[in-house]
Formats: structure tokens, sequence, C-alpha cells
């Protein structure tokens, strides 16, 4: 193909987003004293990796990019081993920046420039939260990064050789679906699992108790209700975290929802939203209570990502799937009712889940699934907070029973409102 084919303005644009890729990158290399290259090293690092593609293009030669990127690389090292100072930082972060720099700009070439600015952003902020991530990481036992691992495990391991067929009366048992669920939860669980260690005590009750809901709010009611116990001075504090521990259920939910059933959204984002904003108002009241500091204690939780316990949710799930499958094909939406009562007692994940797989298969409505999820969620309420009453004592119980059933009081309200 002819080179000087066009005046080549019309591929302008391509150069100019990687001249301010380059520059953006660059821009915060120029802030660290460490690094050996900024602002015109990466812009013009970024501008070398588009032309770069243009005569790889032109040429029909791929060895061009991959002879530009070993060109930048070495002469990066090169800089860095000519430092006089043995002790410096070997800036092998930069020397991954300009090469991610130089391929960027090569992608603009391509038609890429949207995606290409996209990464810049993101390594832009990968390079300029050094510290924090650092410290994130540091804060990070092993046990912490275990359960990442074991998350891995459960996700690109396992679930993509289970074999996707229905088996079981009324079709309900899909092995790859039930796991897929499995890994919703478990890495809903995982966030907050390692925010709570991330975050620590610094930030004190409210985090704790959104960071110990989004894990389980069972585990962290009891946790605190034994807290209480052991130590009555801390009362205020333990009402608001288990308070907003429970409060976390209702967004966790949404969020199930609309990774798994999303037209339920319209029918269920209204229960959930008034459930929300009457306990939202006794955790305000609470947390004014809280004046003086009080030190906050973390709940003990166990990893959410552990084989054992993925295996024993996933059981549990397809239990209820077939359950609430079974007895609504005996008693209609009475039966997946009665389920969600008895289910939601230990768990509100497993119903919700079944009650939207049921939704896609046509055998319930939106508003009857809405239903079940709500009667599971109430049951659930009562249930944590008897557990609160025993472990913890009247004076939580009471204190704790404003909130929590204010919540289901809200999700009833809405609930009969919406099938009225």
């Amino acid at each position: 193909m002819d080179l000087a084919q066009g005046s080549g303005v019309e591929h302008l644009p391509a150069f100019v987003t990687s001249l301010g890729i380059g520059l953006l990158i660059g821009l915060e290399r120029e802030r660290s004293p460490a690094a050996k290259a900024g602002l015109r090293t990466f812009a013009l690092v970024a501008l070398f990796g588009a032309i770069s593609g243009l005569l790889s293009d032109r040429t029909q030669s791929p060895w061009i990019l991959f002879a530009g990127i070993l060109v930048v690389g070495m002469m990066t090292v090169a800089a860095y081993l000519r430092a006089a100072d043995p002790e410096a930082d070997p800036g092998t972060t930069t020397v991954a920046a300009i090469v991610m720099c130089y391929v960027l700009g090569a992608l603009t070439w391509y038609g890429y420039s949207t995606l290409a600015v996209m990464l810049a952003i993101t390594t832009t902020i990968l390079l300029y939260y050094k510290t924090e991530l650092h410290g994130m990481t540091q804060n990070l036992s092993r046990r912490d990064v275990i359960s990442i691992l074991q998350f891995s495990v459960l996700t690109f391991i396992i679930l993509p050789i289970l074999p996707t067929r229905n088996y079981g009366p009324y079709s309900t048992l899909n092995p790859h679906q039930i796991w897929l669920m499995v890994v919703l939860i478990s890495g809903i669980s995982l966030s907050g699992y390692i925010a709570l260690r991330v975050v620590g005590e610094r930030y004190g009750a409210p985090l704790v108790g959104l960071m110990g809901g989004l894990v389980s709010s069972t585990a962290t009611s009891l946790a605190y209700a034994r807290h209480h116990r052991m130590n009555p001075d801390i009362l205020q504090l333990s009402v608001v975290v288990i308070l907003l521990a429970n409060l976390t259920v209702l967004p966790r939910l949404a969020v199930e929802c609309a990774v798994v059933s999303p037209g339920i959204l319209p029918t269920i984002s209204p229960v959930l939203g008034t459930g929300l904003l009457f306990g939202l108002a006794s955790a305000a009241y609470w947390y004014r209570k809280l004046l003086e500091k009080q030190a906050t204690v973390l709940p003990q939780v166990s990893n959410p990502a552990e084989i054992k316990a993925a295996v024993g949710f996933g059981l549990l799930y397809a239990l209820v799937l077939f359950c609430s499958a079974w007895f609504s094909d005996i008693a209609g939406s009475r039966g997946v009712y009665a389920v969600a009562l008895i289910s939601g007692l230990t768990d509100v994940d497993a119903i919700t889940l079944s009650s939207l797989r049921l939704l896609s298969q046509g055998k319930l409505l939106s508003v009857e699934a809405t239903t079940a999820i709500s009667l599971a969620l109430v049951s659930n309420i009562c249930f944590k907070l008897g557990m609160v009453f025993t472990i913890g004592g009247g004076v939580l119980g009471r204190k704790c029973a404003t909130g929590m059933l204010a919540v289901a009081f809200g999700v009833v309200l809405a609930v009969l409102i919406l099938r009225s």
C-alpha cells in the first residue's frame, strides 16, 4: 500500500488521543521523585506507539509493533541501570507504565481510542494510589489472601466445568446455575469480609456495621450481642452496629435481584426502599445517642469463600429451590410463601435466589416472588431479634427492636399496598 496516499490529517484524532494518554500518565510519574521518566517521555512514547501502529498497519508487518515494545523497554531499563545509586528504586513500576503507555498509543491507531483512554485512566489511578494500595495489602493477613484464592477456585475452576443441564423433578436443579448463585453470594460476602479487615477499627461503628452486614448480618448481630453481654458499656455501639448490619441486607437483596432478574426491580424496589427508609430513621436516632467515642470491636466472621461454606450454601439453595418448586406445584404461590417463612429463619439469600429462579422460569409472578422474598426477610429479622434478646439481654433487645421491627413494618406495609 502506498505510504504517501492521502495527507494523513484524517488520522490526527488518533495521535491527539495518544498524546493525551501519554501526558496523563506522565503527569502522575512527574510527581514521583523515584521515576526517571515524566511528561515528555511518556508523551513521546505514546506517540511512538501510535506511529508504530500506523507503520505496522500500512506495511502489514506486526513485527514493527513488537520491535517498538523491545526498543522502549530496553531504553527504559538502560536508563535505570545507569543510575548512580545502587540502593535507588529499580523503577519496575515506571518501566511497566512506559510499556503500557506505548501499547495504549498503538491501540488509538487501531480504533480503540475509548478503550485506550479508559485503560489510561485506570493505569494512572493505580500509579497514583501506590501508598493506599500498599497499606491495603499490608492489612490483609495470610487468611485473607487464602480467602481470595478460594473464591478464585470457586469462580474460575469449579464453575466452568459444571454442566448447564436441568436435572431432577420439575427440572429445577441446574448445577452450573446453582454454583453461579454460590459465586454471587460468596463474592458479595467476600467483598464485605475483605473491606471489614481493611477498615479495621479506624472508621467506627457505621462502616463495621455495613461491612459486617455484607458478610453476614446474622453473625454480626450474634457477635455484638455477645460483646454487649460481656461489656454492658458498649450498649449504644452494639445497637448501632446490629441495626446497620441488618439494614445492609436490603441493598444486598437489591443487588442480587439486579444481577439475577433485573425485571423484578420495579416491583421489589419500593418494598425494599420502604423498609430501608423506616430502618434508617431508627438507626440515625440511635447513632445520635452514640455521643462519646467507644472502641469498635470487630465481629469474628468466618471466611465466606471457604469451599465448605460454599458447598453448604449450594446445597441449601438447591434444597430450597426444589422445595419451592414442589410446594408451588402442590399449593401454588402459598406453598412458596410457606417455604419462605421457614427457610428465611436461617438464610434469606437462598429463598431470594430460588424465587428469582422460579420467576425466570415463569412459575412465579413478580408480585409473588416479591412477597416470598419479603416474607423470608421478615422471618429472618424476627429470628435475629429473638437471638439478640436471648444472647444480649432485654435492654439490648428492646433498643434493637425499634429499628429491626421498623424495617419489618415498612416491608410488610409496602407489600400490602403492592398486593391491594
